[in-house]
């Protein structure tokens, strides 16, 4: 006997607005039959809950209780002044810019001009132009059962496709800029697709920010596929700085690894209400290196998940992941590491490392490190620590006159650092230690 679960709010009102405004939603006929497929999936998985095991430390079904109304053709006014403004320390990097307003490319705010090596194209005319391509767009996945990517199909508005040609190295960074604006909370879906080509080098870079003034809840979907050609090397960094305690930020990162590439990535969470970062690494060539850190800092009540899948399915490829987490109040880190070595992918080297810091008692930071190997001839292991400032030497910086808070600073800079320190670029680590510095000034 099945038994039927009830749908919440939140699932129903979903739902309900893909029905309201699916029409307004770029596309082909094609790929408003991909949206409508997607949709449905998403009625009959609903949201994830604690029941399903890579979910049971964040709960969307409990967390999300209403959903906001989506955000379409979206004309709110902004200058490039208020660009700089919402980007931060972002905005002092030498980079070519595509800004994105509430889910919708605008041109007048991005960079008038192209880089050579790169061709960029906005995702909405992609879409539109009813081309094949268009429609494999659409198919996006990392699995069949993942309700998030379901809802990013089916809503997706905008979102930069990009393609480095082969060969070519990227004189400056590409940063993709996702900004919040206007009184009016909503819902926004977002999705990046971008090709490195063979022998390509580039530096991407996802910002996540809002305006000052902004509303004080939003929910934000986005998905980024990620193809790295053979022999191409690529930095590939995201700054989710959305700061409110009613924001929901859940994001998917796919990357798919050629053959004697090298990738370096790294991800920041901070300030969000709720945030679920989830990314999925397959190898598909051999003699591949991959590098993956982080630094999610929360206080209040907020959540930041982290949780990653790395599937070496061929031999003789390197892994690295290093995340490491500030937790004040009442807050609470998740990271939930797999790493999965097929009985092909011989001569694996993977390590991976989760770290959490907690300046309350209240805080709490969950680990799951996993580790699935049916291979015989590897090199593979993880760990994971969770530990509080050091009170020597916070009595050691002030018995030398130094402020406590000015001492804890230090102290917290120096803990993360290590794996700021992982992305090479010196200008982008210098702008992700500001945003760091920035939130532990609001204290």
């Amino acid at each position: 006997m099945s038994v039927a679960v009830m749908k919440t709010k939140a699932e129903l009102s979903f739902a309900e607005n893909f029905g309201r405004v699916q029409e307004k939603l770029p596309g082909s006929p094609a790929v408003k039959q991909a949206r409508q497929l997607a949709a449905e999936k998403f009625a009959k998985l609903g949201l994830p809950h604690r029941r399903i095991e890579e979910w049971k430390y964040t709960d969307l079904r409990a967390s999300v209780k209403d959903a906001l109304p989506v955000r379409v053709g979206d004309e709110t006014k902004l200058t490039i002044a208020d660009v700089i403004v919402a980007l931060g320390p972002l905005a002092k990097l030498d980079a070519h810019r595509m800004v994105l307003v509430n889910g919708v490319y605008r041109k007048e705010l991005s960079s008038p001009d192209r880089l050579a090596g790169l061709e960029l194209e906005d995702l909405a005319g992609v879409l539109s132009r009813g081309t094949e391509a268009s429609a494999e767009l659409t198919g996006l996945t990392a699995r069949d059962d993942d309700a998030v990517l379901a809802l990013n199909t089916a809503y997706m508005t905008d979102g930069a496709v990009a393609r480095v040609e082969t060969g070519a190295q990227l004189e400056k960074p590409l940063l993709i800029a996702h900004v919040r604006a206007g009184s009016e909370p909503g819902f926004v879906a977002q999705r990046n697709v971008i090709d490195i080509g063979p022998k390509a080098s580039a530096q991407i870079i996802e910002a996540f920010v809002s305006l000052p003034g902004a509303a004080g809840e939003g929910q934000s979907n986005a998905a980024t596929q990620i193809t790295v050609g053979n022999e191409a090397k690529v930095l590939h960094v995201k700054c989710a700085a959305d700061t409110g305690e009613g924001i929901t930020h859940l994001s998917n990162w796919m990357i798919r690894l050629g053959r004697e590439t090298e990738y370096s990535g790294f991800q920041l969470t901070q300030g969000v209400g709720l945030a679920r970062n989830q990314i999925f690494a397959a190898f598909d060539g051999e003699d591949t290196k991959f590098d993956l850190s982080g630094v999610f800092l929360a206080r209040g009540r907020e959540h930041i998940d982290t949780t990653l899948v790395v599937d070496h399915a061929v031999p003789s490829c390197e892994s690295r992941e290093l995340f490491k987490g500030v937790l004040d109040d009442q807050s609470r880190g998740v990271f939930q590491g797999k790493i999965i070595v097929q009985q092909i992918a011989q001569k694996t080297d993977g390590k991976q490392m989760s770290q959490g810091l907690l300046l309350s008692p209240e805080a709490e930071f969950d680990s799951k490190p996993e580790l699935e190997i049916f291979a015989d001839d590897v090199a593979c292991g993880h760990g994971a620590t969770c530990t509080e400032l050091d009170k020597d030497l916070m009595f050691y910086f002030k018995s030398r006159g130094i402020p406590e808070d000015i001492a804890r600073g230090l102290l917290i800079e120096s803990f993360i650092g290590e794996a700021v320190e992982k992305v090479e670029d010196e200008a982008i680590a210098g702008a992700i230690m500001e945003f760091a510095r920035a939130w532990l000034a609001r204290k």
